[in-house]
């Protein structure tokens, strides 16, 4: 049975108007007026917004770190995202030294199958370049779509890959045309800064920022822009927290650098003395990059209204406070990085961003969804409200007003970092692929729904993107 929406107000990242949307299958037939509506489902969106569905290119979902498992998997995680507006996910393979690639691959395809009820790609780590990584990256691209790989310049011993590495795996996937992402901070300056830390007894979960300063983390990305550069090749930098790395981003790319920064709903309403809550409320916040000191907020906002940052994240990777946080007490580099964000990136972005007037609409539906299609070769199909596009759309009241907490949220967590914001705007109903996941605020989609995406390449899915993609 077709669908079709009436009297929303449809919103893409470069118009606004009054429309309908016909949906038949998964994919959107037809926008505009007149359809004819026999046999046809129709959805009234009277007095609601309707985006194209958020795509998050940064979830952790069941990730494995510091001996225990984030708590949310791709059955939850979906949920959760889909509840928030977000109807794609990209997740991170992570690889182990001397493994295949694809084992990891493998491995993360287990984790997913058959339990998404939004659709996923996934992101693959680099931690080592030699000739059988080399070998299989071009099957990784060709084969299983994946065409972005990340390299970790932090976590020393555990991910971290030196400058070597890096650089061969910018050179190589610039002849591959793929997009190399980095968690820019200065592994090995970090190292040495925690273990005198710990040495002094300085164990407190705030040490976990006092140990990560903002000048490490714009070295790094400043480090990996120039690497870049050298490289001719393309890069994304990750969770960008702080106005040195944001500064470094666009000193690159207006000397011409491929560069692109992504930050994350955290980084633009918290700040740095969230770690210092008492009985190890601390705890909650901790995550990497670590929270900054409250003007940065201001500086981050600013950078995504002049275009200097141009993504949206999560960085989803959700550990209980009681039984994985705490795990940490006494020493903060024992308390599991990461935090539950996937559900309210959309509504904080939109409450924090367009209510108060600090984007336009148009910029909302970019940063939250179009720029990353775009990025990661999604693009058509989902990131826009096009014809023959994924029917991926989200209903969205811009008039209600909630209050975010752990007691109402889908996370599988304990916990909520935003506990007690109020937010304006909510995602009321959700299709993906042409069926509704979330219809009034209620989950009715099925679990298997969502199935692995295939991915184009970067340079590819820039082509195809180039009228309204400005490098």
């Amino acid at each position: 049975m077709k669908k079709i929406i009436k009297n929303g107000r449809v919103v893409t990242s470069s118009d606004t108007f009054e429309g309908d949307i016909c949906i038949e299958g998964e994919r959107i037939i037809g926008i505009g007026n007149g359809f004819d509506e026999d046999h046809a489902e129709i959805i009234d969106a009277k007095g609601l917004y309707v985006f194209p569905g958020g795509i998050d290119p940064h979830t952790h979902l069941e990730m494995p770190f510091g001996g225990t498992v984030s708590k949310d998997d791709f059955e939850t995680g979906t949920i959760a995202a889909a509840f928030g507006g977000t109807t794609t996910v990209i997740d991170f393979c992570l690889t182990e030294k001397g493994e295949p690639l694809q084992k990891a691959i493998n491995e993360w395809h287990d984790k997913s199958s058959g339990k998404a009820f939004i659709d996923y790609g996934f992101h693959l780590m680099i931690g080592e370049i030699n000739s059988t990584v080399l070998n299989e990256l071009p099957s990784v691209i060709s084969e299983e779509g994946i065409s972005s790989f990340k390299v970790f310049m932090a976590y020393k011993n555990v991910f971290q890959a030196d400058d070597a590495t890096l650089f061969q795996t910018l050179k190589e996937a610039e002849k591959l045309g793929a997009l190399v992402m980095v968690h820019a901070e200065n592994g090995d300056v970090i190292e040495y800064l925690t273990e005198k830390a710990l040495k002094e007894g300085k164990t407190d979960p705030i040490y976990h920022a006092l140990t990560r300063p903002p000048e490490l983390e714009g070295e790094a990305t400043g480090r990996a822009a120039i690497l870049t550069e050298m490289a001719n090749s393309q890069l994304y930098v990750v969770h960008v927290t702080c106005q040195e790395a944001v500064t470094k981003i666009a000193e690159a790319r207006r000397r011409g650098v491929d560069i692109w920064g992504e930050t994350c709903p955290q980084y633009l309403v918290l700040d740095q003395s969230y770690l210092e809550k008492e009985n190890f409320e601390g705890a909650k916040y901790v995550w990497s990059p670590p929270l900054r000191e409250k003007k940065n907020l201001d500086y981050l906002w600013k950078a995504l209204q002049n275009g200097e940052l141009q993504t949206i994240g999560s960085d989803q990777c959700s550990f209980d406070f009681k039984g994985q946080k705490d795990l940490g007490l006494g020493n903060f580099t024992k308390i599991p990085n990461g935090g539950p964000i996937i559900e309210d990136r959309f509504s904080i972005l939109y409450s924090e961003g367009v209510a108060k007037g600090r984007i336009s609409l148009g910029q909302f539906v970019d940063l939250v969804s179009t720029r990353a299609a775009k990025l990661f070769g999604l693009y058509p199909k989902k990131g826009s409200i096009v014809v023959g596009g994924d029917a991926d759309l989200v209903l969205f009241d811009p008039k209600i007003k909630r209050t975010i907490s752990a007691s109402t949220h889908h996370m599988n967590v304990d916990y909520n970092p935003f506990e007690g914001m109020e937010v304006t705007g909510e995602p009321v109903s959700v299709l993906s692929k042409g069926e509704f996941v979330i219809r009034d605020k209620k989950l009715v989609g099925k679990k298997g729904h969502g199935t692995y995406i295939k991915r184009a390449k970067y340079k590819e899915s820039l082509l195809t993107a180039t009228a309204s993609l400005h490098l």
